[in-house]
């Protein structure tokens, strides 16, 4: 699948590979980590994964007899999966500090575990492998960010219609539901939550209520997108606070739901602090609801969350492959002014994006990017922007500006 979608992350994988000892290549199961690991396979390499029963009990058997390497880098698919492999890994590359020396997948948030008792810091870097982006799909370089702030929104790019955005935010970006017909489509998201509750979800934390955890993960999919309120996420499902931040915390870890920090650097005494909600593909947010593209198409709501759930992971994956030089938050504060995305540059200069399912776009849908230009960016650079379902970008004042949600592609 890689050789057809050439993945975002491959660079900055050999890049720190040149750079750090011990190398974890993290993100939801089905999402590309190994087909992506074994494209990194040479002579060089060597693979193993602990998917193999006999590879894992080896492993758990003897831990620092798994780790020798006889080649300059050792591969090691799930590592999740023995934690005790951690300690061991710390030993070699303290023993021998080249770099590269191991390159780590796993489908969990495995520094987050309470079985792992290694952090490795100082000798590991961490690196998200997201759900596949349409902008890997069609084998364009990511570059939306970096064109946002310069404002180069060329009249010549890619161009979608409402429709066929919608048909690409259904699909989602898992590799294989992505070619399923919409009935078949759903049922491997069904699927796919069965397994992650079934298997991984009790290698990670001891839920009592998996009946419970299916309800939840269905209210959280038509929660995305939407403050985090555990009182009224909890309303339904008979669970007390601690028990229901659990449950929460361990669907973050298997990389289904995760949470947009709030923009509080301002001086402004009204800015909110709560975080946002997202699940981390809009297809499997779809086929978890159900929903279908008649369903869709004439209801503001539904298009609203889909799309902004859909650019959260368009937008988030391109800046994780900006090597540090963007932070992604949103900004909301008591009055309800509101910006979905607000993408902070190591220059601290910022970019509000607004995510509009709409086809047309006025003026009063800036106020609330206006408003944040003028009383609180003040000094900093600030473009306004807001992605929408139209043909073409619309300058609507001074660094304030209409764009074509295919731009996120171009």
């Amino acid at each position: 699948m890689s050789n057809l979608y050439p993945r975002w992350q491959k660079r900055t994988i050999e890049k720190l590979m040149l750079e750090r000892r011990v190398l974890l290549l993290s993100g939801p199961r089905q999402s590309g980590k190994t087909t992506l690991a074994r494209e990194l396979e040479s002579d060089q390499t060597e693979y193993r994964t602990l998917d193999d029963s006999t590879l894992r009990e080896a492993a758990e058997v003897d831990p620092q007899g798994f780790v020798k390497r006889s080649t300059a880098t050792l591969i090691i698919d799930e590592v999740q999966r023995v934690p005790s492999l951690f300690p061991a890994i710390k030993k070699a590359v303290d023993e021998d500090p080249r770099n590269g020396q191991y390159l780590l997948t796993g489908s969990t948030n495995i520094q987050s575990l309470p079985t792992v008792r290694e952090s490795l810091a100082g000798r590991i870097t961490k690196i998200r492998l997201r759900p596949l982006t349409h902008g890997e799909i069609l084998k364009r370089d990511p570059r939306f960010i970096e064109s946002a702030f310069d404002q180069s929104f060329s009249s010549s790019s890619l161009r979608f219609d409402r429709d066929t955005l919608l048909e690409i935010a259904l699909k989602g970006g898992f590799p294989e539901p992505m070619k399923l017909q919409e009935r078949s489509r759903r049922r491997w998201h069904d699927d796919y939550i069965d397994a992650l509750l079934e298997r991984d979800l009790k290698e990670i934390a001891r839920i009592q209520r998996n009946r419970a955890m299916r309800e939840l993960v269905h209210i959280l999919a038509a929660w995305s997108g939407k403050f985090i309120d555990l009182s009224a996420i909890g309303s339904g499902l008979s669970i007390q606070r601690p028990t229901l931040e659990s449950y929460i915390n361990a669907l973050e870890t298997l990389y289904l739901v995760e949470r947009v920090s709030p923009w509080v650097r301002t001086d402004y005494a009204r800015v909110g602090k709560r975080s946002k909600l997202y699940m981390v593909d809009s297809g499997l947010m779809a086929g978890i609801l159900k929903w279908k593209m008649d369903q869709v198409r004439f209801d503001s709501d539904r298009s609203g969350k889909l799309f902004e759930t859909f650019a959260l992971n368009e937008i988030m994956a391109q800046v994780e492959v900006g090597n540090g030089r963007y932070e992604l938050f949103h900004y909301r504060d008591r009055e309800k002014r509101e910006i979905d995305f607000l993408i902070e540059r190591e220059d601290s200069h910022l970019l509000g994006i607004e995510i509009k399912a709409g086809s047309a776009v006025h003026k009063n849908d800036f106020k609330h990017l206006l408003w944040f230009k003028n009383k609180i960016a003040k000094n900093n650079e600030f473009i306004g922007i807001i992605l929408y379902t139209g043909e073409y970008p619309v300058s609507f004042g001074h660094n304030l500006w209409a764009v074509p949600m295919g731009h996120l592609w171009s």
